[in-house]
Protein backbone atom coordinates (compact mmCIF):
# COMPACT_ATOMS: atom_id res chain seq x y z
CA UNK A 1 0.00 0.00 0.00
CA UNK A 2 0.94 3.71 -0.74
CA UNK A 3 1.89 5.61 2.84
CA UNK A 4 1.46 8.75 3.39
CA UNK A 5 4.64 11.27 2.72
CA UNK A 6 6.03 12.62 5.65
CA UNK A 7 3.95 15.74 6.69
CA UNK A 8 6.31 18.79 8.39
CA UNK A 9 4.15 20.98 10.10
CA UNK A 10 5.49 24.16 9.36
CA UNK A 11 4.65 23.02 5.68
CA UNK A 12 1.96 21.12 5.94
CA UNK A 13 0.08 24.14 7.80
CA UNK A 14 0.97 27.17 6.45
CA UNK A 15 0.02 30.27 8.51
CA UNK A 16 -1.25 28.24 11.28
CA UNK A 17 2.23 29.05 13.44
CA UNK A 18 1.15 33.13 12.93
CA UNK A 19 -1.18 34.68 15.45
CA UNK A 20 -3.42 37.47 14.02
CA UNK A 21 -2.07 40.95 15.42
CA UNK A 22 -2.01 44.72 14.94
CA UNK A 23 -4.56 47.25 15.19
CA UNK A 24 -7.75 45.37 13.34
CA UNK A 25 -7.45 42.14 15.17
CA UNK A 26 -7.06 43.80 18.87
CA UNK A 27 -10.95 45.50 18.04
CA UNK A 28 -12.00 42.22 16.76
CA UNK A 29 -10.27 40.29 19.60
CA UNK A 30 -12.16 42.57 22.82
CA UNK A 31 -15.14 42.23 19.85
CA UNK A 32 -14.38 37.86 20.48
CA UNK A 33 -14.14 37.63 23.68
CA UNK A 34 -17.23 39.55 24.52
CA UNK A 35 -19.46 37.88 22.34
CA UNK A 36 -17.83 34.44 23.66
CA UNK A 37 -18.38 35.50 27.44
CA UNK A 38 -22.22 36.10 26.48
CA UNK A 39 -22.31 32.98 24.47
CA UNK A 40 -20.84 30.60 27.22
CA UNK A 41 -22.83 31.94 30.09
CA UNK A 42 -26.36 30.98 28.65
CA UNK A 43 -25.03 27.79 27.58
CA UNK A 44 -24.86 24.39 29.82
CA UNK A 45 -21.03 24.26 29.70
CA UNK A 46 -18.22 25.03 31.92
CA UNK A 47 -15.22 26.93 30.53
CA UNK A 48 -11.74 27.82 32.29
CA UNK A 49 -10.47 30.62 31.13
CA UNK A 50 -7.51 33.60 32.73
CA UNK A 51 -8.40 32.14 36.32
CA UNK A 52 -12.05 32.52 36.39
CA UNK A 53 -15.12 29.86 35.50
CA UNK A 54 -17.72 30.70 32.66
CA UNK A 55 -21.15 29.02 31.98
CA UNK A 56 -23.75 27.53 33.67
CA UNK A 57 -22.16 24.15 34.07
CA UNK A 58 -21.33 21.37 31.94
CA UNK A 59 -19.25 19.79 29.57
CA UNK A 60 -15.66 21.54 30.37
CA UNK A 61 -13.45 23.57 28.42
CA UNK A 62 -10.05 24.81 29.45
CA UNK A 63 -8.72 28.30 27.65
CA UNK A 64 -4.78 28.08 28.18
CA UNK A 65 -3.33 31.51 25.67
CA UNK A 66 -6.69 33.47 25.79
CA UNK A 67 -4.91 36.09 23.78
CA UNK A 68 -4.28 33.99 21.14
CA UNK A 69 -8.01 31.94 20.92
CA UNK A 70 -9.64 34.95 20.86
CA UNK A 71 -7.47 36.58 18.07
CA UNK A 72 -8.34 33.55 15.96
CA UNK A 73 -11.67 33.98 16.51
CA UNK A 74 -11.92 37.81 16.22
CA UNK A 75 -9.97 37.45 13.25
CA UNK A 76 -11.70 34.01 11.16
CA UNK A 77 -14.78 33.27 13.50
CA UNK A 78 -15.22 29.63 13.69
CA UNK A 79 -12.33 29.00 10.93
CA UNK A 80 -10.28 30.45 13.90
CA UNK A 81 -12.47 28.69 17.34
CA UNK A 82 -10.96 25.31 15.37
CA UNK A 83 -7.62 26.53 14.26
CA UNK A 84 -6.87 27.39 17.91
CA UNK A 85 -7.65 23.94 19.23
CA UNK A 86 -5.11 22.57 16.47
CA UNK A 87 -2.37 24.99 18.18
CA UNK A 88 -3.35 23.69 21.79
CA UNK A 89 -4.73 27.50 22.72
CA UNK A 90 -7.67 25.15 24.11
CA UNK A 91 -9.14 21.74 25.05
CA UNK A 92 -12.00 19.91 25.76
CA UNK A 93 -12.00 16.86 28.25
CA UNK A 94 -14.75 15.47 26.36
CA UNK A 95 -14.60 17.48 23.34
CA UNK A 96 -17.73 15.65 21.91
CA UNK A 97 -19.61 16.43 24.41
CA UNK A 98 -19.03 20.48 24.80
CA UNK A 99 -19.33 20.52 20.76
CA UNK A 100 -22.81 19.15 21.24
CA UNK A 101 -23.88 21.90 23.30
CA UNK A 102 -22.24 24.38 21.17
CA UNK A 103 -23.77 22.86 17.64
CA UNK A 104 -27.01 22.91 19.43
CA UNK A 105 -27.53 26.74 20.14
CA UNK A 106 -25.22 27.46 17.12
CA UNK A 107 -28.24 29.58 15.25
CA UNK A 108 -28.15 31.83 18.54
CA UNK A 109 -23.87 32.27 20.09
CA UNK A 110 -24.14 35.31 17.78
CA UNK A 111 -26.80 37.72 18.41
CA UNK A 112 -29.30 38.39 16.44
CA UNK A 113 -28.90 41.78 15.31
CA UNK A 114 -24.76 41.36 14.90
CA UNK A 115 -25.88 38.69 12.22
CA UNK A 116 -26.68 40.45 9.78
CA UNK A 117 -23.52 41.76 9.42
CA UNK A 118 -22.57 38.13 8.56
CA UNK A 119 -22.00 38.21 5.09
CA UNK A 120 -19.33 41.18 5.69
CA UNK A 121 -16.99 39.63 7.47
CA UNK A 122 -17.22 35.48 6.79
CA UNK A 123 -14.73 34.28 4.10
CA UNK A 124 -15.94 32.99 0.76
CA UNK A 125 -15.17 29.53 -0.29
CA UNK A 126 -11.92 30.08 -2.82
CA UNK A 127 -12.49 29.50 -6.18
CA UNK A 128 -10.66 26.34 -7.09
CA UNK A 129 -12.38 24.52 -4.23
CA UNK A 130 -15.71 24.69 -6.46
CA UNK A 131 -15.98 21.37 -7.94
CA UNK A 132 -15.91 22.03 -11.83
CA UNK A 133 -14.35 18.79 -14.01
CA UNK A 134 -11.00 20.90 -13.29
CA UNK A 135 -10.87 20.73 -9.88
CA UNK A 136 -12.98 17.79 -8.34
CA UNK A 137 -10.34 15.41 -8.45
CA UNK A 138 -7.88 17.28 -6.52
CA UNK A 139 -11.05 18.12 -4.07
CA UNK A 140 -11.07 14.56 -3.10
CA UNK A 141 -7.60 13.36 -3.18
CA UNK A 142 -6.86 15.93 -0.10
CA UNK A 143 -9.10 13.89 1.75
CA UNK A 144 -9.49 10.26 0.65
CA UNK A 145 -5.95 9.84 -1.19
CA UNK A 146 -4.23 10.70 2.59
CA UNK A 147 -3.71 6.85 3.16
CA UNK A 148 -5.34 4.00 2.81
CA UNK A 149 -3.34 2.53 6.01
CA UNK A 150 -4.92 5.87 7.71
CA UNK A 151 -8.35 4.46 7.15
CA UNK A 152 -7.71 1.11 7.63
CA UNK A 153 -6.66 1.82 11.28
CA UNK A 154 -9.63 3.07 12.46
CA UNK A 155 -12.52 1.92 10.13
CA UNK A 156 -14.02 -1.35 11.11
CA UNK A 157 -13.27 -4.37 8.66
CA UNK A 158 -15.73 -3.52 6.00
CA UNK A 159 -14.02 -0.43 5.60
CA UNK A 160 -17.27 1.72 5.81
CA UNK A 161 -16.55 5.58 6.06
CA UNK A 162 -20.09 6.44 6.33
CA UNK A 163 -23.15 5.49 9.35
CA UNK A 164 -24.07 3.00 10.26
CA UNK A 165 -27.43 1.49 11.11
CA UNK A 166 -27.69 -0.19 14.61
CA UNK A 167 -30.16 -2.85 15.34
CA UNK A 168 -30.82 -1.95 18.52
CA UNK A 169 -31.01 2.19 19.88
CA UNK A 170 -27.84 3.59 19.26
CA UNK A 171 -27.67 4.07 23.55
CA UNK A 172 -27.66 0.38 23.83
CA UNK A 173 -25.28 0.46 21.06
CA UNK A 174 -23.09 2.86 22.87
CA UNK A 175 -23.60 0.91 26.25
CA UNK A 176 -21.94 -2.65 24.88
CA UNK A 177 -19.38 -1.64 22.18
CA UNK A 178 -18.02 1.51 23.96
CA UNK A 179 -17.29 -0.27 27.06
CA UNK A 180 -14.60 -2.72 25.16
CA UNK A 181 -12.57 0.61 23.80
CA UNK A 182 -12.92 2.80 27.17
CA UNK A 183 -11.53 -0.31 28.94
CA UNK A 184 -8.90 -1.38 26.86
CA UNK A 185 -10.34 -4.69 25.97
CA UNK A 186 -9.89 -6.49 22.94
CA UNK A 187 -11.40 -4.81 19.98
CA UNK A 188 -13.03 -8.00 18.32
CA UNK A 189 -16.46 -7.73 19.71
CA UNK A 190 -16.46 -4.11 19.06
CA UNK A 191 -16.01 -4.64 15.40
CA UNK A 192 -18.14 -7.40 14.95
CA UNK A 193 -21.31 -5.34 15.95
CA UNK A 194 -19.96 -2.54 14.61
CA UNK A 195 -19.54 -4.53 11.38
CA UNK A 196 -22.85 -5.58 11.56
CA UNK A 197 -24.36 -1.88 11.72
CA UNK A 198 -22.25 -0.84 8.49
CA UNK A 199 -23.51 -4.02 6.84
CA UNK A 200 -27.32 -3.54 7.62
CA UNK A 201 -27.12 -0.14 6.39
CA UNK A 202 -25.76 -0.99 3.09
CA UNK A 203 -28.27 -3.73 2.94
CA UNK A 204 -31.23 -1.48 3.20
CA UNK A 205 -30.12 0.72 0.54
CA UNK A 206 -29.75 -2.62 -1.54
CA UNK A 207 -33.20 -3.61 -0.82
CA UNK A 208 -34.55 0.14 -0.91
CA UNK A 209 -32.77 0.28 -4.73
CA UNK A 210 -34.59 -3.10 -5.80
CA UNK A 211 -30.87 -4.49 -5.89
CA UNK A 212 -31.05 -7.98 -6.71
CA UNK A 213 -30.44 -11.33 -9.13
CA UNK A 214 -29.47 -9.67 -12.75
CA UNK A 215 -29.64 -5.63 -11.20
CA UNK A 216 -27.30 -3.42 -13.37
CA UNK A 217 -26.43 -1.20 -10.91
CA UNK A 218 -24.25 1.98 -10.55
CA UNK A 219 -22.84 3.39 -7.27
CA UNK A 220 -21.50 6.93 -7.59
CA UNK A 221 -18.56 7.14 -5.14
CA UNK A 222 -16.92 3.46 -4.11
CA UNK A 223 -15.64 3.92 -0.88
CA UNK A 224 -13.20 0.80 -0.65
CA UNK A 225 -16.02 -1.52 -2.42
CA UNK A 226 -18.10 -2.81 0.62
CA UNK A 227 -21.59 -1.77 -1.30
CA UNK A 228 -20.16 -3.10 -4.63
CA UNK A 229 -18.83 -6.62 -2.88
CA UNK A 230 -22.71 -6.84 -1.36
CA UNK A 231 -24.58 -6.07 -4.44
CA UNK A 232 -22.44 -8.46 -6.51
CA UNK A 233 -23.11 -11.28 -3.65
CA UNK A 234 -26.83 -10.71 -4.43
CA UNK A 235 -26.05 -11.48 -8.21
CA UNK A 236 -25.79 -7.65 -9.58
CA UNK A 237 -23.21 -6.38 -12.22
CA UNK A 238 -21.78 -3.29 -10.76
CA UNK A 239 -20.00 -0.23 -12.75
CA UNK A 240 -18.77 1.45 -9.59
CA UNK A 241 -16.91 5.11 -9.75
CA UNK A 242 -14.62 6.55 -7.68
CA UNK A 243 -11.76 9.80 -8.38
CA UNK A 244 -9.62 8.91 -5.73
CA UNK A 245 -6.76 6.50 -6.88
CA UNK A 246 -6.19 5.20 -3.67
CA UNK A 247 -9.80 3.85 -2.98
CA UNK A 248 -9.71 2.50 -6.55
CA UNK A 249 -7.08 0.54 -5.75
CA UNK A 250 -7.35 -1.29 -2.18
CA UNK A 251 -11.26 -1.26 -3.84
CA UNK A 252 -10.25 -3.22 -6.79
CA UNK A 253 -8.44 -5.79 -4.16
CA UNK A 254 -11.04 -5.77 -1.85
CA UNK A 255 -13.37 -7.17 -4.48
CA UNK A 256 -10.89 -9.59 -6.09
CA UNK A 257 -10.39 -11.84 -2.74
CA UNK A 258 -14.18 -11.57 -2.45
CA UNK A 259 -14.20 -13.46 -6.08
CA UNK A 260 -16.46 -10.43 -7.60
CA UNK A 261 -14.14 -9.36 -10.37
CA UNK A 262 -16.34 -10.63 -13.00
CA UNK A 263 -19.24 -9.04 -11.47
CA UNK A 264 -17.65 -5.55 -10.65
CA UNK A 265 -15.92 -2.62 -12.39
CA UNK A 266 -14.39 0.05 -10.38
CA UNK A 267 -13.72 3.19 -12.90
CA UNK A 268 -11.68 6.31 -11.95
CA UNK A 269 -14.75 8.80 -13.29
CA UNK A 270 -16.55 11.91 -12.98
CA UNK A 271 -20.16 10.98 -12.58
CA UNK A 272 -20.70 13.61 -14.93
CA UNK A 273 -18.88 11.06 -17.59
CA UNK A 274 -20.94 8.41 -16.73
CA UNK A 275 -22.48 6.54 -19.92
CA UNK A 276 -25.17 3.56 -19.65
CA UNK A 277 -28.41 2.28 -18.84
CA UNK A 278 -28.88 0.78 -15.06
CA UNK A 279 -31.92 -1.04 -13.38
CA UNK A 280 -30.11 1.11 -9.88
CA UNK A 281 -28.37 3.68 -8.79
CA UNK A 282 -26.66 3.77 -5.41
CA UNK A 283 -24.60 6.60 -3.96
CA UNK A 284 -23.75 6.81 0.06
CA UNK A 285 -22.69 10.19 1.32
CA UNK A 286 -20.98 11.43 -1.93
CA UNK A 287 -23.63 13.99 -2.57
CA UNK A 288 -21.82 16.36 -0.06
CA UNK A 289 -18.69 16.29 -2.26
CA UNK A 290 -20.79 17.12 -5.24
CA UNK A 291 -20.66 21.20 -4.42
CA UNK A 292 -24.07 23.26 -4.77
CA UNK A 293 -23.65 24.53 -8.10
CA UNK A 294 -24.07 21.07 -8.95
CA UNK A 295 -26.42 19.64 -7.77
CA UNK A 296 -28.66 19.72 -10.61
CA UNK A 297 -26.10 18.30 -12.99
CA UNK A 298 -26.03 15.10 -10.20
CA UNK A 299 -29.50 14.40 -10.28
CA UNK A 300 -29.70 15.02 -14.00
CA UNK A 301 -27.00 12.37 -14.73
CA UNK A 302 -28.59 9.70 -12.04
CA UNK A 303 -32.18 10.32 -13.94
CA UNK A 304 -30.26 9.88 -17.64
CA UNK A 305 -29.13 6.90 -16.67
CA UNK A 306 -31.72 5.13 -14.82
CA UNK A 307 -33.21 2.46 -16.63
CA UNK A 308 -37.30 2.38 -17.03
CA UNK A 309 -38.55 0.91 -14.01
CA UNK A 310 -35.34 1.63 -12.16
CA UNK A 311 -34.72 3.24 -8.74
CA UNK A 312 -32.35 5.25 -6.89
CA UNK A 313 -30.88 5.16 -2.88
CA UNK A 314 -28.49 7.36 -1.75
CA UNK A 315 -27.58 8.11 1.83
CA UNK A 316 -26.94 11.48 2.10
CA UNK A 317 -25.71 13.80 5.45
CA UNK A 318 -28.46 16.64 5.24
CA UNK A 319 -28.37 20.15 7.09
CA UNK A 320 -32.48 22.04 8.02
CA UNK A 321 -32.81 24.10 4.90
CA UNK A 322 -32.88 27.74 6.17
CA UNK A 323 -29.39 27.17 7.21
CA UNK A 324 -28.42 25.63 4.59
CA UNK A 325 -29.42 28.55 2.56
CA UNK A 326 -27.52 30.78 5.15
CA UNK A 327 -24.30 29.42 5.02
CA UNK A 328 -23.96 27.98 0.91
CA UNK A 329 -21.58 30.95 0.19
CA UNK A 330 -19.49 30.16 3.21
CA UNK A 331 -16.00 28.95 3.69
CA UNK A 332 -15.86 26.93 6.95
CA UNK A 333 -13.12 25.03 8.82
CA UNK A 334 -14.27 21.61 7.66
CA UNK A 335 -13.73 23.09 3.92
CA UNK A 336 -10.45 24.35 4.82
CA UNK A 337 -8.76 21.15 6.19
CA UNK A 338 -11.23 18.24 5.87
CA UNK A 339 -13.26 18.48 2.73
CA UNK A 340 -13.03 21.24 0.37
CA UNK A 341 -15.94 21.90 -1.78
CA UNK A 342 -18.05 19.83 0.41
CA UNK A 343 -21.28 21.52 1.05
CA UNK A 344 -24.00 19.96 2.90
CA UNK A 345 -27.85 19.70 1.24
CA UNK A 346 -31.23 19.94 2.74
CA UNK A 347 -33.54 16.70 2.53
CA UNK A 348 -36.12 20.14 0.94
CA UNK A 349 -33.88 21.40 -1.95
CA UNK A 350 -33.01 17.51 -3.05
CA UNK A 351 -36.38 16.99 -3.16
CA UNK A 352 -37.01 20.93 -5.19
CA UNK A 353 -34.09 19.98 -7.32
CA UNK A 354 -35.12 16.44 -8.23
CA UNK A 355 -39.13 17.69 -9.48
CA UNK A 356 -37.59 20.52 -11.04
CA UNK A 357 -34.43 19.05 -13.05
CA UNK A 358 -36.02 15.45 -13.44
CA UNK A 359 -38.91 12.91 -13.55
CA UNK A 360 -37.42 11.36 -10.32
CA UNK A 361 -39.91 11.39 -7.18
CA UNK A 362 -38.92 11.25 -3.64
CA UNK A 363 -40.56 8.12 -2.22
CA UNK A 364 -38.85 7.08 1.16
CA UNK A 365 -36.86 8.89 3.59
CA UNK A 366 -34.96 7.42 6.86
CA UNK A 367 -33.58 9.39 9.36
CA UNK A 368 -30.66 8.18 11.10
CA UNK A 369 -28.42 11.21 12.55
CA UNK A 370 -28.34 9.63 16.46
CA UNK A 371 -26.72 6.37 14.51
CA UNK A 372 -24.12 8.55 12.52
CA UNK A 373 -23.00 10.39 16.64
CA UNK A 374 -22.20 6.32 17.54
CA UNK A 375 -20.76 5.91 14.49
CA UNK A 376 -18.46 8.91 15.09
CA UNK A 377 -18.07 7.92 18.53
CA UNK A 378 -16.81 4.64 17.87
CA UNK A 379 -14.07 6.11 14.78
CA UNK A 380 -12.68 8.73 17.15
CA UNK A 381 -11.92 6.34 19.91
CA UNK A 382 -10.38 4.06 17.70
CA UNK A 383 -8.39 6.64 16.10
CA UNK A 384 -7.05 8.20 19.56
CA UNK A 385 -6.00 4.44 20.53
CA UNK A 386 -3.95 4.51 17.14
CA UNK A 387 -1.92 7.66 17.88
CA UNK A 388 1.64 6.44 17.97
CA UNK A 389 0.36 4.25 14.28
CA UNK A 390 -0.86 7.62 12.73
CA UNK A 391 2.19 8.80 13.52
CA UNK A 392 4.09 5.84 11.91
CA UNK A 393 2.55 6.76 9.00
CA UNK A 394 4.18 9.92 8.69
CA UNK A 395 1.22 12.04 10.18
CA UNK A 396 2.28 14.86 12.98
CA UNK A 397 0.74 15.70 16.52
CA UNK A 398 -0.91 18.91 14.29
CA UNK A 399 -2.81 16.35 11.92
CA UNK A 400 -3.71 14.30 15.41
CA UNK A 401 -5.62 17.50 16.90
CA UNK A 402 -7.29 18.25 13.27
CA UNK A 403 -8.91 14.86 12.98
CA UNK A 404 -9.51 14.11 16.44
CA UNK A 405 -11.33 17.96 16.03
CA UNK A 406 -13.26 17.11 13.15
CA UNK A 407 -14.72 13.44 14.03
CA UNK A 408 -15.64 15.46 17.29
CA UNK A 409 -17.00 18.45 15.85
CA UNK A 410 -18.91 16.09 13.33
CA UNK A 411 -20.40 13.86 16.59
CA UNK A 412 -21.56 17.14 17.81
CA UNK A 413 -23.84 18.31 15.02
CA UNK A 414 -25.45 14.89 14.74
CA UNK A 415 -26.00 14.61 18.44
CA UNK A 416 -27.06 18.03 18.85
CA UNK A 417 -29.57 17.02 15.59
CA UNK A 418 -27.99 20.29 13.74
CA UNK A 419 -27.63 18.14 10.91
CA UNK A 420 -28.94 14.61 9.49
CA UNK A 421 -27.99 11.66 7.65
CA UNK A 422 -31.11 10.25 5.65
CA UNK A 423 -31.44 7.46 3.39
CA UNK A 424 -33.54 8.90 0.40
CA UNK A 425 -35.68 6.35 -2.10
CA UNK A 426 -36.21 7.83 -5.48
CA UNK A 427 -38.46 6.36 -8.05
CA UNK A 428 -39.56 7.43 -11.73
CA UNK A 429 -43.80 7.38 -11.34
CA UNK A 430 -44.86 5.15 -14.64
CA UNK A 431 -48.07 8.62 -14.10
CA UNK A 432 -47.41 11.52 -16.66
CA UNK A 433 -49.61 13.47 -14.17
CA UNK A 434 -47.77 12.31 -11.23
CA UNK A 435 -44.30 13.30 -12.68
CA UNK A 436 -45.82 16.92 -13.31
CA UNK A 437 -47.05 17.44 -9.78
Amino acid sequence: MTLAPARQAANYWPGLDVIPSGPRSAVSSRVARRLFHAAVNRLDVTVHVDGETIGRGGPEATIHRSEEFYARIGRHQLIGFGEAYLTGAWDAEDLGAFLTVLAAEVQDLVPQNLQKLRAMVVARPPRMHRNSTKNTRGNIAHHYDLSNDLFELFLDESLSYSAALFESDVTTAHDHVGDHLVAGAPYAATHELFAEAQGRKIERLLDEAGVCQGSRVLEIGSGWGELAIRAARRGAHVHTITLSTEQKALADARIADAGFSDRVEVELCDYRDVTGSYDAVVSVEMIEAVGWQYWPTYFETIDRVLAPGGKVGIQAITMPHDRMRATKNTFTWINKYIFPGGFLPSVQVIDEITREHTDLRLTGRLSMGAHYAETLRLWDETFQAGHDRVLELGFDETFLRMWHFYLEYSRGGFASGYIDVNQLTFTRPTDPQETAR
